[in-house]
């Protein structure tokens, strides 16, 4: 009899904790939405402070749904206009479910990180909300290539590549959280203080498997990205000593571009 009660003790435990389990995974994948997108996912009523860091690993996640939205619009799109026109309106649809997100922190990094200056008067020009000429510049320079890569992309090709952009340029954020910070306090810090190391590995099965689905092409289109974003980290830390949240954005960004261009061959 005791050990019978026991057993149950033990059997009451493992499914409690599994409870727990899910009822994390699904705050987290909810923050994850709330974060990187415009979808109607309410966010949890307790929002402890790291948050952002622990939902990274449903990051790739975010960028997949995302994709799947886009790559839709684009397919439906084409079999009513020219590539151009679909083109045109999968890039609506892109930055209408991030709410040009990271597209705010590309130029905020553009103005910033180019600015003639002290690290200080850099992150001074990141912080402010009004868009100077290097901004607007690379706002637009972003948005026109990353249409004629959409518009490039075979029938064949294009779902794919949208797919992996999406969900590797999340995942992008992930290797920026283990950087030192620009700045204390923000997004950015926020992020850090809750990331794991284990998120990394979690957070890149998806991307690792959606380029495997594309071969060789899929390779060149993980390797090409993740040297810019290595590249762009170390630019950051000579220009501001760091990362900042607008820097994540410029990341998101830069990935999915170089992707979409490498898979445009």
């Amino acid at each position: 009899m005791q050990n019978r009660e026991i057993r149950v003790q033990v059997l009451a435990f493992i499914n409690l904790k599994k409870l727990c389990v899910s009822i994390f995974h699904m705050k987290s994948i909810r923050i994850a939405f709330t974060l990187l997108t415009t979808l109607p996912f309410r966010a949890p009523a307790e929002w402890l402070p790291g948050d952002s860091g622990r939902a990274a690993g449903w990051y790739p996640l975010v960028g997949l749904v995302i994709g799947l939205l886009v790559a839709a619009a684009h397919a439906l799109a084409g079999k009513i206009f020219p590539p151009m026109v679909s083109a045109a309106l999968a890039l609506f649809v892109w930055v209408a479910l991030t709410g040009g997100l990271h597209l705010d922190g590309l130029s905020d990094c553009c103005d910033g990180l180019l600015h003639a200056s002290n690290p200080e008067k850099r992150l001074q020009i990141m912080k402010d909300s009004h868009i100077g000429a290097f901004g607007a510049i690379g706002l637009g320079l972003a948005l026109l290539l990353k249409f004629a890569a959409l518009a490039s992309l075979t029938p064949e090709r294009a779902a794919p590549a949208i797919l992996l952009a999406a969900s590797l340029g999340r995942w992008a954020i992930l290797p920026a959280g283990f950087q030192p910070l620009a700045r204390p306090g923000g997004l950015g810090a926020d992020f850090a203080s809750g990331l794991a190391k284990s998120s990394l590995i979690t957070g890149a099965i998806l991307p690792l498997a959606l380029a495997a689905l594309l071969g060789m092409s899929g390779l060149l289109a993980l390797i090409i990205p993740l040297t810019g974003v290595f590249g762009l980290l170390r630019f950051a830390r000579a220009r501001i000593g760091g990362v900042t949240g607008d820097v994540f954005g410029l990341l998101v960004e830069t990935t999915e571009i170089l992707t979409l261009l490498t898979l445009t061959t």
